[in-house]
Order: C-alpha cells, then sequence, then structure tokens
C-alpha cells in the first residue's frame, strides 16, 4: 500500500499507511538510511509515537556523540542513458546554464 499522507516533527517527515488487517496505521521516517519506523491504533496515537521516535532517535545520537541524519540534504544520485544524458548537457550549455542548474529547474517544473 502507498503512503496516503505524511507528517512532520523536528524537520522529518514519516510517511502513513494503514493495514486493514491489523487495524493499525504505520509509517516510517523518510529521507534518511537509518530506519525510524512507528506505528499507532488511531491518527493521535501513530502522530504520538512518529514524534517520540524522532525524538529518541536524537536523543540516541546525542548520547552517542553521532550527528544526526538529515533529510534531504539536497544532493541527489540521478542514472539516467547516455543520450539523455548529452541531450541535457547540450540544453545547458544553450541555456549557459550548469547541467545541475538545468535539473534543478527541471524538477522545480515537475513538482
Amino acid at each position: 500500500m502507498k503512503p496516503s499522507s505524511h507528517i512532520s516533527h523536528k524537520g522529518y517527515t514519516g510517511s502513513v499507511e494503514f493495514s486493514a488487517e491489523d487495524s493499525v496505521f504505520h509509517g516510517k521516517v523518510i529521507g534518511i538510511k537509518s530506519l525510524i519506523s512507528f506505528e499507532g491504533d488511531s491518527v493521535t496515537s501513530l502522530i504520538d509515537d512518529f514524534c517520540c521516535a524522532v525524538d529518541e532517535y536524537l536523543e540516541f545520537c546525542e548520547e552517542n556523540g553521532n550527528e544526526p541524519e538529515q533529510p534531504y540534504e539536497g544532493t541527489i544520485n540521478v542514472h539516467i542513458g547516455p543520450d539523455l544524458h548529452r541531450r541535457a548537457a547540450a540544453a545547458a550549455s544553450a541555456m549557459d546554464i550548469s547541467l545541475n542548474t538545468f535539473v534543478e529547474n527541471a524538477i522545480e517544473r515537475a513538482v
């Protein structure tokens, strides 16, 4: 089942799904490599568990001297075919902008 909504706390975003089989809402923090999951049998309990999970993650990092992962740091790696890469680079050059700026503009228009 795809996430139907998202919730946020302290800059972290969580997916929200519902399992009819278990009658429970569940989700995980998205945009980081660490697995932080949460669940609840109501919207309120789901949000509470999400906030607790994020807070516990941040406390764990602090206690262990680790820097918490920051979601969506602004860097993505995208693999595309060589022909599309070549055409995008040519279009960026013709516009006198970097390929990075060209891709950022394309994503901005799409979302």
